[in-house]
């Protein structure tokens, strides 16, 4: 992913109001890896059921405003679920439901698209390697730039979904 400014990102986000996007916490872009990211997702610290997602698109970045849903009582440690995006397994509360409102006419009636994402959005380092999540995970067979292409083609798909009209 390439470098973006603050004033990119904030004119990324397709599915909140110009006024909402300017508001919108930004993370510290000084202390990233930009070659190491896919995309750029963070949480609000301050709104914990927020979270933020500016994906590189071929017409420029697309931001996505995410609802997280309330965790609800896990069924144990023993409990796995996996990343839409990254197919990492994660052990209980890993992977957690981050709800987009769809963008256009669509999102005003209250339109959404859904996807389980790593809960630490951190999908582009265990792609990598560069994390590893606590849960032995299954054995893979794709090379790292499948890997990559796989997450980025998913990354595309969920775009397309929330500007779907």
């Amino acid at each position: 992913m390439n470098p973006l400014t603050a004033t990119e990102l904030q004119t990324s986000f397709i599915n909140c109001s110009k006024r909402e996007a300017t508001s919108i916490p930004l993370p510290d872009l000084s202390d990233l890896t930009w070659a190491n990211l896919d995309f750029l997702a963070w949480r609000n610290a301050r709104t914990p059921q927020r979270a933020y997602l500016v994906a590189p698109m071929p017409d420029g970045p697309v931001g996505l405003v995410f609802r997280i849903a309330a965790a609800r009582n896990a069924a144990g440690a023993m409990r796995s679920s996996m990343c839409e995006f990254c197919h990492t397994v994660h052990s209980a509360g890993g992977v957690t439901l981050f709800t987009a409102i769809k963008a256009g006419t669509r999102g005003r009636r209250g339109d959404s698209v859904g996807n389980y994402f790593c809960s630490d959005l951190s999908c582009s380092a265990y792609i990598r390697q560069l994390k590893r999540p606590r849960r032995v995970q299954p054995v893979n067979t794709l090379g790292e730039a499948e890997r990559i292409e796989r997450l980025r083609t998913r990354l595309s798909g969920m775009v397309a979904n929330v500007l779907a009209g």
